[in-house]
């Protein structure tokens, strides 16, 4: 996903430009026009979007405002591919092949893999880094709100085995059945157990193991031990970076992180830049300006208008499009009147221009949703039949039909045009949205015109930062406003958005329960749809795609995206698309248009693939 950065006010932009701009001035004169592969390149100039700068902050991938860089320094087994068809597709990172079967994983640890100090990689390292993942609520099981420990909501490693030559056995835990098992194990952060091995109690994997066992009050009690341990690991300060990534983080200041070149890195042939320089941004512009200025290498999409993508591709850019599998839409809670009426949500999908929205809030990145079936629309076309595609409503503008809805639904309209509840009381509406999302803003106000000129007076509110908007939207305060869904590549994610925890859906093992009075729980739809003429469950119907191989998921996905489509508990506005701009000017062999697997990862691992080459 390429999420909009934040818009910040002028004179912070200016100040923190100044700041990054003189701190790299240092490290820019150390550029080359150096040649190819065989680490001979230059200094390779570019912005993390999904990891800021943190001054002061630890060099620590599990902090949570770390200074480490996936692809650069920080490692993985594999690296996603992104693929709706096989999310359990990657690319080679630590492990240089692996073999799946019903038990668990066997991998193959690439050849003379070392850390920067030039030890091995070894089955002690993934071991300590698993049992991170643990501490870190990324293993599972997992506590619920009552304190129960539920199976089945991550990848529960039961064991890791040193086969000897660089061979690892991977356990999954007896009786848990995850299908995104090698996946999730493989994107496990990896790091080095030297470093971090002496932040784990010595019977952290006794622990795991009543975490996994079947006496419930042993394994909350050890639930609650690992997540204390997880508060230590994530403040642990590491001296120094070691990494077994292509790069080792040698400075970071307020302004830039530099990351040197690592000698020992199993594919250093391959590693053309001898350094990286990642540099701290604000928000937008300040990335704008430093593209227009030819400063990066290569910037991750950034939401922007038509008149800053054209001054980048003046400034010699070369737009790079890719899949993103997220898709922005308009969502409500249903406790709320008159937002509990199908005929209401279905009224508003008609008033709503999409494509005037999307042409306004994200022209470059985003293409306007064909229709709101729960996933984007390339996804979508790809798994329904031409009739299922052909029954979607896709809800075009149609004010009359809004307005028959609304009358049928006991909606009255004054004199003055304007509507009123059933009740008679005037109907208005606020859309919600939240600083920093400047796509969502900008679209705000085109959909607060629209339904403005309808008859429904609306007015877009800005949250301060995503946190509180998440925490109000939780809570309730939000009537209507914007949420990300279509989640992917995994078809069981992106139905959880909608009817996931914020539905009052917990999974366990396949099996969904609802219950409305969760406190995460804000969309409040009905547990069951009736739709042509039969009742299905949203939540069990997403609960059981999480156990359902993708080749036989075709059926479930059906029904769902029928019952999005005709309940409408979110409108999705636009898809977008995961848009990058490279600059052929000191490196160039960079992945195009169609390398879907590659571009669906940071720039660290295309060079490990032996691309981006020094001219």
């Amino acid at each position: 996903m390429s999420r909009p950065k934040p818009l910040v006010a002028a004179i912070a932009v200016a100040a923190i430009a100044a700041t990054a701009l003189s701190a790299c001035s240092s490290s820019s004169a150390k550029k080359s026009n150096g040649g190819g592969g065989g680490g001979t390149g230059g200094v390779f100039t570019s912005i993390d979007a999904n990891n800021k700068i943190t001054a002061g902050a630890p060099m620590n991938p599990f902090n949570a405002a770390p200074n480490m860089f996936l692809g650069y320094n920080q490692m993985e087994l594999g690296f996603t591919k992104n693929d709706p068809s096989d999310p359990n597709a990657l690319l080679p990172g630590l492990a240089a092949s692996w073999t799946s079967s019903d038990s668990g994983l066997t991998i193959q640890l690439q050849p003379n893999a070392k850390w920067s100090d030039g030890t091995p990689v070894t089955v002690a390292d993934i071991k300590t880094s698993l049992a991170i993942a643990y501490t870190q609520g990324t293993a599972g099981p997992v506590a619920s709100a009552g304190g129960t420990v539920v199976a089945g909501s991550n990848f529960e490693v039961s064991d890791v085995k040193d086969l000897g030559g660089g061979k690892i056995e991977i356990d999954q835990q007896p009786g848990v059945k995850n299908l995104y098992f090698q996946r999730l194990v493989l994107t496990s952060t990896i790091v080095a157990n030297s470093v971090y091995g002496s932040q784990l109690p010595a019977d952290v994997w006794s622990q795991i193991a009543a975490v996994q066992g079947s006496d419930q009050s042993a394994a909350s009690a050890a639930a609650t031990k690992l997540a204390a341990e997880g508060k230590t690991i994530a403040a642990f300060a590491p001296a120094k970076d070691v990494s077994a990534g292509p790069f080792v983080e040698t400075r970071v200041n307020p302004g830039e992180a530099l990351l040197d070149r690592n000698q020992y890195f199993y594919a250093a042939s391959k590693i053309s830049p001898k350094q990286v320089i990642l540099r701290s941004y604000s928000g937008n512009q300040q990335i704008w300006g430093y593209m227009n200025g030819g400063e990066l290498d290569f910037a991750p999409y950034t939401s922007m208008p038509t008149n800053i993508l054209n001054q980048v591709l003046s400034a010699g850019y070369t737009r790079v499009d890719a899949p993103s599998y997220v898709s922005a839409s308009i969502a409500f809670n249903e406790k709320q009147a008159p937002y509990n009426l199908t005929p209401v949500r279905q009224a508003l999908a008609y008033v709503i221009d999409r494509d005037a929205v999307t042409k306004v809030g994200e022209p470059v990145g985003g293409i306007a949703a064909p229709t709101t079936t729960g996933l984007v629309g390339s996804q979508s076309d790809t798994i329904l039949s031409s009739d299922q595609k052909a029954a979607l409503n896709p809800y075009k503008p149609d004010p009359a039909k809004a307005a028959s809805l609304l009358q049928g639904a006991g909606f009255t309209k004054d004199s003055s045009g304007k509507w009123h509840l059933p009740g008679g009381a005037p109907w208005t509406i606020t859309l919600q949205t939240v600083n920093g999302f400047s796509d969502w803003i900008a679209a705000s106000t085109i959909v607060a015109n629209e339904l403005t000129a309808f008859g429904i007076p609306t007015t877009a509110a800005i949250t301060a930062d995503f946190a509180t908007y998440q925490k109000e939207m939780a809570a309730g305060k939000y009537a209507v406003g914007w949420w990300l869904v279509a989640l992917g590549p995994q078809t069981d994610k992106a139905y959880a958005r909608i009817y996931g925890s914020a539905d009052g859906y917990s999974v366990s093992g396949g099996q969904a329960a609802h219950n409305d009075a969760a406190p995460t729980n804000w969309e409040h739809t009905p547990a069951s749809y009736t739709v042509n003429g039969q009742s299905i469950d949203p939540g069990q119907l997403t609960a059981q795609l999480s156990t359902t191989p993708v080749s036989d998921q075709q059926p479930i996905i059906a029904q769902l995206a029928a019952a999005t489509n005709q309940e409408l508990p979110m409108i999705q506005i636009w898809n977008y698309t995961h848009v990058m701009f490279n600059l052929d000017k000191r490196f160039t062999n960079f992945p195009k248009t169609g390398q879907d697997d590659l571009l669906a990862n940071p720039p660290g691992v295309w060079m490990m693939q032996g691309y981006v080459q020094g001219k």
